[in-house]
């Protein structure tokens, strides 16, 4: 008796449980069309031809490699502009929140957030540093890598004598600052001016 509600139990949690989200490299490398939309469509104005939805926009994503390609490919993007456009490089290095974190070709699937800091562009001997404000990494499976930024600016178009005037205004506020909300805004100031000092020096 026990053993047959035991097992009734086993039987009704397994068919319960909801099935499993696949992988990203699970999926179809080319988006499906959207047949479910173009039929109901059809059905409510047959003489029209249905609108295009976002799906039809959507580049295939390329597929996972067999083997682990030697380049990585990136797309660097700040809202107005974008910086690198699959780019293949070596390596990238970037400031995520945990700490630096380097990126190379066949990297584990990944979501960074970025904290201001260095972010270096590696390709052969060829080094391109950008000073990032904040943003996210992402990382894919078949070795391209999406990197978006609110800000970035070329270390070699910052000027070292206006951080340096930035970091002690900012360090004076702090210790004068008599409320909360004048503290935090002059701790951001701190922070990210010396996280600008440190891009300059490394």
């Amino acid at each position: 008796m026990f053993r047959q509600a035991t097992a009734r139990l086993l039987s009704r949690s397994a068919a319960a449980r909801p099935k499993a989200r696949p992988f990203s490299t699970d999926l179809e490398s080319a988006p499906a069309a959207d047949q479910a939309f173009v039929d109901a469509w059809k059905k409510v104005a047959p003489n029209m031809d249905p609108p295009k939805t976002p799906l039809s926009f959507m580049k295939p994503r390329p597929p996972t490699p067999s083997s682990i390609p030697s380049k990585l490919t990136v797309n660097f993007s700040l809202p107005y502009a974008s910086e690198l456009s699959g780019k293949e490089v070596d390596m990238v290095i970037v400031p995520a929140t945990t700490g630096q974190m380097g990126i190379l070709p066949g990297h584990v699937p990944t979501i960074a957030e970025l904290k201001p800091g260095l972010m270096t562009v590696h390709e052969g001997n060829d080094v391109q540093k950008y000073f990032v404000s904040s943003g996210f990494a992402l990382v894919h499976a078949n070795s391209y890598a999406d990197i978006i930024a609110v800000e970035a600016v070329p270390v070699n178009r910052i000027d070292p004598n206006l951080v340096q005037k930035g970091l002690a205004e900012f360090t004076q506020k702090l210790n004068s600052a008599s409320t909360d909300l004048e503290k935090a805004e002059a701790q951001i100031g701190v922070d990210v001016h010396s996280a600008l000092s440190s891009a300059l020096s490394g």
